[in-house]
């Protein structure tokens, strides 16, 4: 399990408000992100967007996909092409890996905010922020990293919680001022050898296993044995036995197994809303006498337990169904291969040879008020839309590219 929670009482971390450290910082990051995260190039579409409503002085969120660790320094770039600098919501593991990384994350101009409760100093400061239209503030809606650059998660009402709050608070400004939400497509193009990237991390794989590497199969041949296999060790050590039945179906019945007894004890059964927020609930409940640091030794270890449990079903719910398959693209290859070394080992190895396709998408106006659209949030709804809407238009943009490219090769 990953570094993400932790029996640390939280103290809220506030943003760097000075300019200096921003200008420099996003500049060091192009110069290395090759080196670390694999990015060579990124090209930026819509900036202009961005740059117009930030002069029009209204009170911006950009809420883009987010589907790799890279993304924030991807932010930085969109950040100089519009001529501004921008806060973000950052959750608070972000700040205790080292001082270093939060010396860094802090001074580009992120905030922490705790996912484990009511965060309330973090949602007076994002409000505050878009309420002075001080600078873009970043809200990743998804709430965590996917690794599925072509699917959106379910996403958080976190967004629209704060542009609703802020947007009261501007419409009774005189004279009125407004919020306005740019979604924002980040979508990773894979320009390597994906069998050389991937292949030996599938053999690494295959040999924890205990199996012979059998490089003449396929590599999606190999990555669907890789993924039955994992999840049978996982249905063996939760259920006694592998099951039975469609893949996904499997992969579903091992989520509820894992969360539904969490809900009854700690919940009251509640089990609505996708699995990160049934997750966040949980931690929320689970954690806080951790903290306080007067649970007995036993308690204190079976309560993480419940947490690794949190952890693997969350992780399992990041596998979209049909997501991969004959015709699948490099990059779903990629990123379902990234996501099993990254379950196994909790980090996922860099691959070079990355371009980032950014889209600035029409800014979105907030409302004040929520609609009561028996159909959902509707904020939400256009925001999920004009997100899929944009990766679906840059997919088939890269794949057409690459077909074109093989055809003058052929040539």
């Amino acid at each position: 399990m990953q570094d993400i929670v932790f029996e640390d009482r939280y103290e809220f971390i506030p943003p760097h408000r000075g300019t200096w450290w921003p200008w420099v910082l996003e500049r060091i990051t192009a110069r290395f992100r090759r080196r670390i995260w694999g990015i060579g190039a990124i090209e930026v579409r819509g900036a202009e967007r961005l740059t117009a409503s930030v002069a029009a002085g209204h009170g911006v969120i950009v809420a883009p996909n987010h589907s790799r660790p890279s993304d924030p320094a991807v932010l930085g770039e969109i950040a100089c092409r519009a001529g501004t600098h921008m806060y973000a919501m950052a959750s608070w593991n972000a700040f205790k890996t080292s001082r270093w990384q939060r010396f860094v994350v802090r001074r580009m101009g992120a905030f922490s905010v705790y996912r484990e409760g009511m965060d309330r100093a973090a949602l007076n400061c994002a409000i505050r922020i878009l309420e002075q239209a001080e600078r873009p503030l970043v809200m990743f809606p998804e709430g965590v990293i996917s690794r599925t650059n072509d699917r959106l998660n379910v996403l958080q009402d976190g967004v629209a919680l704060i542009a609703r709050a802020a947007a009261r608070k501007r419409s009774a400004m005189n004279p009125a001022g407004k919020i306005l939400v740019h979604p924002t497509a980040l979508k990773y193009r894979f320009d390597g050898d994906i069998e050389a990237a991937i292949g030996p991390v599938l053999g690494e794989i295959e040999e924890r296993l205990g199996w012979q590497i059998r490089q003449c199969r396929s590599l999606l041949d190999r990555i669907g044995m890789v993924g039955k296999a994992l999840l049978c060790l996982k249905e063996i050590e939760h259920f006694g036995s592998p099951g039975s039945g469609p893949l996904y179906d499997r992969l579903d019945r091992l989520i509820e197994h894992l969360l539904e007894p969490l809900e009854q004890e700690w919940c009251g059964g509640r089990g609505d809303g996708g699995t990160v927020a049934r997750v966040k609930r949980l931690r929320s409940e689970i954690l806080p006498e951790m903290v306080e640091g007067q649970l007995v030794e036993q308690e204190r270890q079976r309560r993480w337990r419940q947490l690794a449990d949190c952890y693997l079903a969350q992780q399992l719910s990041l596998y979209p169904r049909d997501y991969i398959g004959p015709g699948s693209s490099v990059d779903r290859l990629l990123e379902t291969v990234e996501r099993f070394e990254e379950d196994l080992t909790d980090v996922a190895r860099v691959h070079q040879s990355q371009t980032v396709l950014v889209e600035v998408g029409d800014a979105i106006v907030v409302p004040a008020q929520r609609s009561r659209d028996p159909d959902g949030d509707p904020l939400m709804r256009r925001l999920e839309e004009q997100i899929s809407g944009m990766l679906a238009g840059l997919s088939v943009e890269i794949e057409r590219s690459r077909r074109a490219g093989g055809d003058q090769k052929q040539a």
